[in-house]
């Protein structure tokens, strides 16, 4: 039972070595010649594949590079509107803000007797913050199966 002991006891400890030496720095440090005497640099060996040119990390592995297409990509093109099949899409304007992001909203172009829509926000607008207020100009898909019910997809300026 003591023998047991020991080699776990052993283990243990070669265990916390392993990782106490897999997170310090292994390369040794040289008083540099140049510029300042007293600044420490790594010496460089032959298995290390940085440049010596002081290169930055980015521009090894392209990053930036990459960065710039993607934001000349977004710029190039705009994104389609999906279609979707199902959906009455119609003009209207805001009559009331009533709780909890709902709106009457009157269609334009609709005769007044009919009444007014019982309109929510869609999840893009109420993500971006857009505000809507009484009298704005908005966009809004019907479902085909309750007519009286839509959705604001779009406030115009």
């Amino acid at each position: 039972m003591g023998i047991s002991k020991v080699l776990m006891l052993a283990a243990v400890l070669l265990m916390g070595l392993i990782q106490i030496q897999a997170f310090t720095n292994t390369k040794p440090f040289v008083k540099s010649s140049v510029g300042h005497s007293s600044t420490n640099q790594p010496v460089q060996s032959a298995w290390d594949h940085r440049s010596s040119a002081g290169a930055s990390v980015t521009a090894i592995f392209g990053k930036k590079e990459a960065r710039e297409q993607g934001n000349d990509s977004k710029k190039k093109k705009e994104r389609p509107k999906k279609q979707k099949d199902d959906v009455i899409e119609v003009e209207g304007v805001v009559l009331e803000s009533l709780p909890n992001a709902m709106f009457r909203c009157a269609i334009d172009g609709a005769p007044d007797t009919q009444p007014p829509i019982l309109a929510t926000i869609s999840g893009k607008i109420r993500k971006n913050f857009v505000k809507i207020l009484v009298g704005d100009k908005v966009l809004i898909e019907l479902s085909p199966y309750d007519l009286t019910r839509g959705r604001i997809t779009f406030r115009y300026r």
